[in-house]
């Protein structure tokens, strides 16, 4: 099945705390899997504001525990990898991406590799910024960066399982990156390792790009690139979806089973 093929159901912009936003993820991955819902895209915010951590990181290594819990900042694990990401209600708009990988093919029907889909799901990302005057790039492996600056506007993550591609991303709206780095815990190394000398050299926002850009207007022109071209509806979460994610809360992503796991 080429992309074109693809019917699509798109949950509009909503608002979850971290534990449920990820329980969500996972449900409708399953739902897809079972072939009970289509192949889905969701835009939502985080309240409160999170830090997650890629599913291989240790959570002493890379998050300021403390400082997270005195700031009323949830802390929790995602099922992709990556690194540690601060996601600030007020700053950004985050995505996901649910389809099976035999679906998620090009023209001729083959299967897309993880950086082909990176960068067709981040080419659905740069189509928006575009919308609100942003010219954009994709860097491979996984982010979106302005094309006149080269610094990072969009972080984005993959996972594999059960025969569904997830894909979840950020788009920042605005950045306070001296609360970002009094949660993670960041070594000198990681930053050598760019050749850059401060994070506001690598890191920028839309706020900072086109300040006379509103959030609703980023999010109105996310959901327009987002769909352009695809067959789809606006949907809900199922019954089955809504359960299901509320007993993935209580089983896993609250446990410390599952944040404190590495």
């Amino acid at each position: 099945m080429a992309l074109s093929d693809i019917s699509w159901r798109v949950i509009e912009l909503e608002t979850h705390d971290a534990f449920m936003n990820m329980a969500l993820d996972e449900a409708c991955c399953e739902a897809v899997a079972s072939g009970l819902v289509r192949p889905t895209v969701r835009f939502y915010r985080w309240s409160p504001s999170a830090v997650s951590i890629g599913y291989f990181q240790s959570l002493e290594d890379e998050i300021n525990v403390e400082a997270c819990a005195t700031q009323d900042v949830d802390v929790i694990r995602r099922r992709t990898g990556g690194g540690a990401v601060y996601h600030d209600f007020e700053g950004e708009i985050t995505y996901s991406v649910m389809v099976p990988e035999k679906d998620f093919c090009n023209t001729d029907g083959v299967r897309l590799g993880i950086t082909e889909s990176y960068r067709e799901i981040c080419g659905w990302i740069i189509n928006g910024l575009k919308l609100v005057g942003i010219e954009a790039e994709f860097k491979p492996i996984n982010d979106v960066i302005v094309s006149s600056s080269g610094k990072k506007i969009s972080g984005n993550a993959q996972t594999r399982r059960g025969g569904v591609i997830l894909q979840h991303g950020t788009i920042l709206f605005q950045v306070d990156v001296r609360k970002m780095f009094s949660l993670l815990k960041v070594g000198k190394e990681k930053i050598a390792d760019k050749m850059i000398a401060a994070v506001e050299e690598r890191v920028t926002s839309i706020e900072i790009v086109r300040p006379e850009v509103t959030r609703e207007e980023v999010y109105s022109a996310l959901m327009s690139a987002f769909t352009t071209g695809k067959t789809f509806e606006v949907g809900t979460w199922s019954a089955e979806e809504s359960a299901r994610a509320q007993e993935l809360v209580r089983e896993r992503y609250k446990t410390s089973e599952w944040n404190e796991m590495r």
